[in-house]
């Protein structure tokens, strides 16, 4: 179908279900198909979302978990990076470590709780380790997979014309592995923001959405649960967004894919 002829603009398509589901939520409260407490109204929950921005409450709690989530995300790339080149550009180091990295990252990553909380103790130095660890396994295999996946033929012609290594590395490898490499990047701001929450449920509790999320559990206040779930989800959309933009903006010499719906 012509993208012209489609009933729905493309830049409303993406509203279609959030609209929907909020307009089932306002008509499951308006009408009273569930008496339980656990349904509020959409209007408890905005003046809930505007009493907590007007407070400041929310800046400082999301400004906490911003911080340990970019800080994480920074050290896990950086050495997921680093690693990721080494495994791809020797064999040698593959063969050495690569089997052991292979296994380690069969492990669920809140196994490695109990370890990291006796390593780096309970606070913000154990939750940055948690989200650099989340972020360092998705850098690492993208990075390997797309420096191993440059095209043999590409090889061959820079050796017939004699590129030198830096030269092999800067118009070759790099050009060839950067879409890979970005996908990992961008998978690890991803893993890394769901990981921050992860962080906040099962280590000591301190300022951070996550611990908003953990008071109106507590307290049975449901539209304080809600508003926090809204504003992780709209969080890790914003960093979604942005991620992929980047990724487009850098990588625009790839041109435009031709399967468009």
């Amino acid at each position: 179908m012509n993208a012209r002829s489609h009933p729905v603009p493309r830049s409303l398509r993406g509203w279609v279900l959030p609209v929907g589901l909020l307009l089932l939520w306002w008509a499951a409260f308006r009408f009273g198909w569930s008496h339980s407490p656990l349904l509020v109204s959409p209007a408890a929950v905005w003046q809930r979302a505007v009493a907590y921005t007007a407070s400041g409450e929310l800046r400082i709690a999301l400004g906490a978990s911003l911080w340990r989530d970019l800080a994480g995300f920074a050290i896990g790339a950086s050495a997921g990076l680093a690693f990721g080149a080494a495994l791809g550009f020797s064999r040698l180091f593959e063969a050495a470590v690569g089997p052991s990295f292979h296994t380690l990252k069969q492990i669920s990553l809140f196994a490695w709780i109990p370890l990291i909380s006796v390593w780096f103790g309970l606070g913000d130095a154990a939750k940055v380790a948690f989200l650099s660890l989340a972020a360092f396994f998705p850098v690492v295999l993208n990075t390997f997979e797309g420096i191993r996946s440059v095209p043999r033929e590409l090889i061959e012609v820079a050796r017939v014309l004699r590129f030198d290594r830096w030269q092999m590395l800067s118009r070759v490898v790099l050009p060839s592995a950067s879409p890979s490499i970005f996908a990992g990047i961008h998978l690890a701001l991803i893993y890394a923001w769901l990981a921050t929450l992860g962080a906040e449920y099962l280590l000591v509790a301190g300022t951070g959405i996550g611990n908003t999320l953990i008071d109106g559990r507590e307290r049975f206040e449901m539209d304080l649960v809600i508003f926090g779930v809204i504003v992780v989800g709209l969080v890790g959309f914003a960093l979604n967004a942005i991620a992929g933009r980047i990724e487009t903006r850098l990588l625009a010499w790839r041109g435009h894919s031709v399967a468009r719906f």
